[in-house]
């Protein structure tokens, strides 16, 4: 399975933990998470303009995506069912 985060990148199934909602208000804990993120250089913001609408975990990386946690979740779910 693989997932469309938006933009141009696609990330295996296999790599996912977790798809977080960035939709305000943003817990101060997941900020903290972005930012150690991107410290170690293992953040990937994919969004334009800042419209961060979820956070996609993966064991390698986590990317800030302009697409809903709901909608990714959607995919998530549909494409594990079909595969």
């Amino acid at each position: 399975m693989y997932l469309h985060l938006g933009d141009d990148t696609v990330i295996s199934g296999d790599r996912l933990i977790a798809i977080l909602n960035m939709e305000d208000p943003v817990s101060p804990d997941l900020i903290e998470i972005i930012e150690n993120a991107q410290l170690e250089r293992r953040l990937s913001n994919i969004s334009l303009k800042d419209k961060n609408k979820s956070l996609v975990v993966c064991n390698d990386k986590l990317y800030l995506s302009p697409i809903s946690s709901n909608t990714l979740f959607k995919r998530a779910i549909y494409f594990r069912r079909e595969g």
